[in-house]
């Protein structure tokens, strides 16, 4: 839930996703864990309404995209 560094954020970003795509969580469970990751590290997810460098080069633009959506949602 709270993350040291922004490579361990990603690692769980990624790991979020992927279980989704393999169909291993269902739609409600990513939408919660995304969410979850944003309210408790904000500050290593993104800077100046943007994802950190970090967070994009470990997670890439595909997963990110999917994020972001979710974070429009709410």
């Amino acid at each position: 839930m709270f993350y040291r560094t922004q490579r361990e954020l990603a690692t769980a970003i990624n790991k979020l996703v992927d279980a989704y795509w393999q169909e291993e969580i269902k739609e409600q469970v990513l939408i919660e864990g995304v969410n979850n990751i944003y309210d408790n590290n904000q500050d290593k997810l993104m800077k100046n309404n943007r994802f950190t460098k970090v967070v994009q080069q470990q997670c890439g633009k595909r997963r990110l995209a999917v994020v972001e959506r979710i974070l429009k949602m709410v």
